[in-house]
């Protein structure tokens, strides 16, 4: 019990200190309505905040209701400690909501969370971590008993609600295929309310906005080396936890890998060539590489059936997870058509099926086709094309099937 009065004492001033008064789209969709749910993403997409707003709402606000607690399961104090008993303690003291951050930095963390959802039924669980982690690993098969939920960054209207501190709305995708003209010319009148232009406002999310960190910084140069150091984390540490067979030899191929991928994107992999340039001993074990990046959610992948590798069985187009990560890998050069397509995979995939087109960039659920490009794009390559969409950069407002590109960054 000792024990667990220091994590009370830790779980308040850990509340009090990162209780966010914004609430991103994740935490209003009430995700977490399963008494075991796993909230995975990548480090810096707002996981930690996401359980402090979601503790504090179950407590009405109030810091010092008994009723919950959040738990960094990689914090000191833990030591030897077993998560299985602070649940237990934290049950009999009437404990009903608890949190557990980093779980896949600790040893057991499968066990422990299948024991303490089959003996505390009226013990709500959210565990986070990293986006590679997975539910089946061991023996402790969690796919039956959790739920898993997966966070994205920021999308470009919610960067606006923080950096403008204005609320826009989020449309569906056929509200914006639909009605475009009206709502780009709406969500430009607000940001002229505020002496911003938009297309200088997306220059800037496409550089800065994905991480709810960069608010928090001093300065873009800053803010791209948090970000970098965020990605040697992940491959450091994130999965090396999570995959203990992970040499320092293979971590290295590992960050050479994602340094050849941030160069050529996008690209379709030529197995035996990247093979022979990093010096990987077999396409088998680049595939595996290729694999643990995505599970990490660092590379983006899509084929024309299908827009997840799931086991890299043909080549497939190959981006980046994101704009930011583009821009920092790029040294700030990234090329600029590369960026735009990014930008729309990364918009879409949340809530929609993204696959290669044979004529155009993208085909959206199996029905909308898009050609993504500059403000001087033309239908051309998808000419003749029943419900064929443009997507283009450099402008503020489109007419007919010309879209503004930001707009699909109010998506979510």
């Amino acid at each position: 019990m000792q024990l667990l009065e220091e994590l009370i004492k830790l779980s308040r001033d850990f509340l009090k200190l990162k209780n966010s008064p914004y609430h991103r789209y994740f935490i209003k969709s009430d995700p977490f309505q399963h008494r075991l749910s796993l909230l995975l993403g990548q480090r810096g997409v707002g996981k930690t905040t996401t359980l402090v707003q979601y503790l504090m709402e179950k407590a009405s606000q109030n810091l010092f209701d008994p009723s919950i607690l959040y738990v960094q399961a990689d914090h000191f104090l833990m030591g030897n400690a077993s998560l299985y008993e602070i649940a237990a303690d934290f049950h009999a003291m009437g404990g009903k909501f608890l949190a557990l951050d980093e779980i896949h930095k600790y040893q057991n963390w499968s066990q422990e969370l299948k024991s303490i959802y089959d003996t505390f039924p009226t013990l709500n669980v959210v565990a986070s971590g990293s986006s590679a982690l997975q539910m089946h690993k061991g023996s402790h098969d969690l796919t039956r008993r959790a739920i898993k939920r997966q966070m994205f960054g920021l999308s470009f209207r919610e960067y606006l609600e923080i950096r403008l501190k204005t609320k826009f709305p989020m449309y569906a995708l056929n509200e914006i295929l639909q009605n475009h003209e009206r709502h780009a010319a709406f969500i430009c009148e607000l940001c002229q309310e505020q002496d911003q232009k938009i297309l200088p406002l997306f220059n800037h999310y496409l550089a800065y906005g994905y991480y709810p960190y960069f608010f928090e910084l001093a300065s873009g140069e800053l803010y791209f080396i948090t970000l970098e150091q965020n990605l040697h984390t992940t491959l450091e540490v994130d999965l090396a936890a999570i995959y203990p067979h992970l040499t320092g030899a293979s971590i290295h191929k590992l960050k050479q890998l994602l340094i050849f991928i941030a160069k050529e994107v996008p690209f379709t992999p030529n197995w035996n060539k990247i093979k022979d340039t990093l010096e990987i001993g077999d396409v088998r074990t680049l595939k595996t590489y290729f694999q643990y990046l995505q599970d990490a959610y660092l590379i983006r992948a899509i084929g024309k059936n299908n827009h997840k590798l799931t086991h890299i069985a043909s080549p497939e187009k190959v981006y980046l997870d994101n704009p930011n990560q583009m821009q920092a890998l790029s040294m700030g050069n990234p090329n600029a058509g590369s960026q735009r397509e990014l930008f729309f995979l990364n918009m879409l995939s949340l809530k929609h099926d993204v696959a290669l087109a044979v004529k155009g960039d993208f085909l959206i659920d199996e029905k909308f086709l898009f050609e993504v490009g500059g403000r001087k794009k033309n239908f051309d390559q998808i000419s003749g094309e029943k419900n064929a969409f443009l997507a283009c950069d450099e402008i503020e407002s489109g007419i007919n099937a010309k879209i503004p590109l930001w707009l699909f960054g109010f998506l979510y």
